[in-house]
C-alpha cells in the first residue's frame, strides 16, 4: 500500500520512489512484478501523471524496475545487485572507519549526515 502525506514536506514524487523502492528491497513486491501504470496509479493517488513519471523514471534509473514499452513497468531482479553493493560500500566504510580510528557512533553519524544531505539534494 503507498501513502502520499499530502502535507508533508518530502514531495510526493519522492514519497512514491521511496516506498516502491522500500517495497522491492524487502520482497513486498516481487522480481517479475507488474506495475500498475502511470496513469492508473496517478489516478489511485490522486498525483499528477508526471509526479508518478519520474517516481518510476528515477526507479528504473536505480535499477530497480524496467519498462517493457506498452507491456508495463516490471520489477528487475537489479535491485539485489545493489544491495550487495551496498553491503560491499559498508564493508569498505567499515574497514576505513575502524583503521583511521573513529567509533561507531561516529562512524554512524557521518553515515546518517551523508544520506540525509542526498535526500535534500533530491528534493
Amino acid at each position: 500500500m503507498i501513502i502520499i502525506e499530502a502535507g508533508s514536506p518530502v514531495p510526493p514524487f519522492e514519497q512514491l520512489r521511496a516506498q516502491l523502492a522500500r517495497q522491492i528491497q524487502d520482497h513486498t513486491l516481487a522480481v517479475g512484478t507488474r506495475l500498475p501504470t502511470i496513469r492508473h496509479l496517478a489516478a489511485d493517488l490522486g498525483l499528477a501523471v508526471n509526479t508518478v513519471g519520474r517516481a518510476y523514471r528515477e526507479l528504473e534509473e536505480a535499477g530497480l524496475i524496467e519498462t517493457r514499452g506498452r507491456a508495463g513497468s516490471f520489477v528487475t531482479a537489479s535491485g539485489e545487485e545493489g544491495r550487495e553493493r551496498a553491503r560491499r560500500a559498508a564493508a569498505d566504510y567499515a574497514a576505513i572507519t575502524t583503521s583511521v580510528g573513529i567509533d561507531t557512533n561516529e562512524a554512524l553519524r557521518i553515515v546518517q549526515a551523508a544520506l540525509t544531505s542526498r535526500t535534500t539534494v533530491l528534493t
